[in-house]
């Protein structure tokens, strides 16, 4: 069986007032739509359909050829945004689902339990509806007899008697398809807005005897579309509280959930532990067994396993197992901390690779540069790598120490067991196992090193 989703995102949504389309607007470091995007991918089997009108180029090069796009203009009501997929699904599907792009905490086990209701159901369509004492706004579900739907009827024309009703229209819709392209042209037109509606479809299935059914949702959040700022708030709250339950239940520690935040799609392994405070964005990924914050922020960057971060702050770094950093350290791009290396407090990287077992203490810069394996790099360590004009490379070999103070003037290299004297300016490479003292530094005598223990 053919499923395909249809997304209505044409709406202005004069209430945000923002240049930004609605529907792109962030909830849990993704756009209001992705989520949308997500839910549906659940329950179709097809490449949905979004309507767009308001904001539409905008929306499209988000999109990209993640789904197909048609364009309401004008805007004429949801039953006439519906119209506008007909040239792409009449006769292509065998069921379509409706729903909104502004509400994204719509689960995807809602929507699927949508679908399996429609399959059962002999009739043209069934609907997702709420019981709730606050009505937000949304129309009352007017039901038979044997317990079908009869009609939807929106707030603003309730009668006293139908405003007094709490099961709610949420606005998430199963259609048979063939029953579907022909009742919307059979929709009559609102007189008092002048617009087509889809809940209007309803009671043309009910006149035609066709039974309409309803899938009562159980998690009232899951209602709540954005048409405010006021609205995007609460659902980035109740996003930001799913997001960190699942990551609790999935193995992980929170000392404080409430002051966690984590963007959506990120990955973490079981035993770590999120102290508050703790801010993990973009294209993240935690391993396991890692104790990170409080007061750290993560940003499109990998951790290994058994590291421990404390008050520091990453952005597009790689670091592998049981790395120590911070408090007060910087990651910036390109870093690359290998195994057992550790950052002490006020350090900043930036495009290097310190590899296993360095040692980097305090107040250091250590940009455009590769350092050796068990180096250790000395408090106020600086990489000069930046001429004025270009950047440039240093080098350090394994085994190498470097004095406090010491600046490297790039492009530069040190061999294997090389030292540098406290305060040293190095201007030329120096080789093995040599010591440099002196501004700028000369070499005073050849070292000894002692054997490495195995």
């Amino acid at each position: 069986m053919k499923i395909t989703a249809i997304l209505l995102a044409a709406g202005q949504g004069t209430r945000m007032k923002s240049s930004l389309p609605k529907v792109l607007h962030p909830i849990a470091g993704k756009p209001m739509i992705w989520h949308a995007l997500q839910a549906i991918s659940h329950s179709t089997t097809e490449k949905p359909v979004v309507v767009v009108g308001h904001g539409a180029e905008e929306v499209k090069t988000y999109l990209g050829d993640s789904a197909q796009t048609v364009l309401q203009e004008p805007q004429l009501g949801t039953g006439h945004a519906v119209m506008q997929a007909e040239s792409l699904l009449k006769g292509k599907s065998d069921l379509v689902v409706v729903c909104y792009a502004d509400m994204p905490l719509l689960r995807g086990e809602t929507l699927q339990k949508l679908v399996d209701t429609q399959r059962m159901n002999s009739g043209s369509m069934s609907i997702l509806t709420v019981i709730a004492d606050d009505p937000r706004g949304f129309g009352r579900i007017i039901r038979k007899g044997d317990g079908t739907v009869a009609a939807i009827v929106e707030e603003y024309v309730a009668t006293p008697d139908q405003l007094q009703i709490k099961e709610l229209n949420v606005g998430g819709y199963c259609f048979d398809s063939n029953w579907l392209w022909d009742a919307l042209h059979r929709i009559p037109k609102n007189p008092k807005k002048s617009e087509y509606y889809l809940t209007d479809t309803v009671e043309l299935a009910a006149k035609e005897g066709l039974p309409v059914h309803a899938t009562v949702m159980d998690d009232l959040e899951e209602t709540i579309g954005v048409n405010t700022r006021v609205h995007l708030s609460e659902v980035e709250t109740a996003m930001r509280r799913r997001i960190n339950q699942s990551h609790m239940l999935n193995g992980v520690t929170m000392i404080d959930p409430s002051s966690v935040y984590i963007e959506a799609d990120i990955r973490i392994g079981r035993d770590t532990v999120i102290m508050p405070n703790t801010f993990l964005h973009g294209k993240t990924e935690l391993g396991e067994r890692n104790v990170v914050g409080p007061n750290t922020i993560i940003r499109d960057s990998k951790i290994g396993n058994g590291c421990k971060i404390l008050s520091s702050v990453l952005e597009g770094a790689l670091l592998e197992n049981d790395v120590d950093m911070g408090p007060f350290a910087r990651l910036r791009k390109g870093a690359h901390l290998g195994n057992h290396v550790h950052m002490g407090n006020f350090g900043e990287v930036k495009d290097s690779h310190l590899e296993d077992g360095v040692k980097m203490g305090h107040f250091s810069y250590i940009g455009n540069a590769r350092i050796g394996a068990n180096t250790n790099i000395g408090a106020g360590t600086i990489t000069c790598n930046y001429d004025g004009e270009k950047k440039h490379n240093t080098e350090i070999g394994e085994d190498v120490f470097i004095g406090s103070d010491t600046m490297l003037v790039a492009p530069l290299k040190l061999g294997d067991g090389a030292r540098t004297g406290a305060g040293a300016v190095v201007t030329k490479d120096v080789p093995d196992d040599t010591l440099v003292v002196g501004m700028p530094a000369r070499a005073i005598r050849k070292l000894e090193r002692k054997p490495k223990t195995k």
